[in-house]
């Protein structure tokens, strides 16, 4: 049995006429301690999806099961990062974290929840801004807040909805090895969800891209077989690497062009740039 589990989830927005069927068939198993990737274009319901996994969503049909037991609604066993840092704006870095603690540890005793909340601060780096405001922050120094409070709440899964895609190269870069060496400690299982081929090779144990919608659904998969730890350096050098990205650039260009052809409508590819690692 998989650690998480997605089969057949179906998810339509919508009745009659007005349907409008965002994900078909979507079939997933991802085993404990796994990091998996999954890419796809611009509006092809890939936030619909982690929606759906974390519980904020109802699949219209289908089960998604974490550890053997069917997901009906949010839990703290699986962490979410967002995109936009989802912090709020009038609480301090330590507030923050310190809010989500004592939600999560309602009995935990003051000291522990302090105490945890400064562990994780520190292990992300914003020691020093622990008492700035999110206003203060760069959008890098949010993302790390975000990432620290969803450790934090001690999750045995995380689940990272583009969380790096509006920063810039270097903020990026330095973001997925925090992330890296954080999952690295004890391999606790993650999903990422990104529009960046090259950040889901570098991250991933296997990546799998997400065909766009209408009736959107999960593409073949691509097994990393890249040795960690991974340098990228050397990355845009190594052929496995370039083999990889080549495979998931031709299959994404060719559906697209597949959608294209057949609606006559134009999707935004996933990041592919020649070089992405700097």
């Amino acid at each position: 049995m998989a650690y998480l589990e997605l089969n057949n989830i179906n998810k339509t927005y919508g009745q009659g006429e007005n349907a409008n069927e965002v994900l078909s068939n979507i079939n997933l198993h991802i085993e404990e301690g796994e990091f998996v990737a999954i890419v796809g274009f611009s509006g092809s319901g890939k936030t619909t999806l982690v929606n759906i996994i974390n519980g904020l969503l109802k699949p219209t049909s289908g089960e998604i099961l974490f550890k053997g037991n069917p997901v009906v609604d949010t839990s703290r066993e699986r962490g979410v990062i967002f995109q936009n840092y989802s912090l709020l704006p009038w609480l301090t870095v330590y507030q923050n974290i310190s809010v989500a603690l004592k939600e999560t540890f309602p009995k935990a005793s003051k000291k522990f929840r302090e105490e945890r909340a400064k562990a994780y601060i520190e292990t992300v780096n914003l020691t020093a801004s622990i008492h700035k405001k999110p206003k203060e922050l760069s959008g890098g120094m949010r993302q790390r807040v975000a990432i620290a409070r969803a450790l934090a709440m001690d999750p045995e899964m995380i689940i990272m909805d583009e969380p790096l895609g509006a920063l810039d190269a270097l903020t990026r870069g330095n973001l997925q090895d925090e992330i890296l060496n954080i999952w690295n400690n004890d391999k606790r299982t993650a999903l990422l969800i990104t529009n960046n081929i090259d950040e889901g090779i570098y991250m991933a144990d296997r990546i799998i891209p997400l065909r766009p919608g209408p009736n959107a659904t999960l593409g073949p998969e691509f097994k990393i077989n890249i040795e960690r730890p991974r340098n990228k350096t050397l990355l845009n050098d190594n052929l496995e690497f370039k083999k990889i990205r080549n495979q998931i650039m031709e299959y994404l260009m060719e559906i697209g062009q597949e959608r294209i052809t057949a609606n006559s409508i134009e999707y935004q590819l996933p990041d592919i740039e020649p070089k992405t690692f700097y």
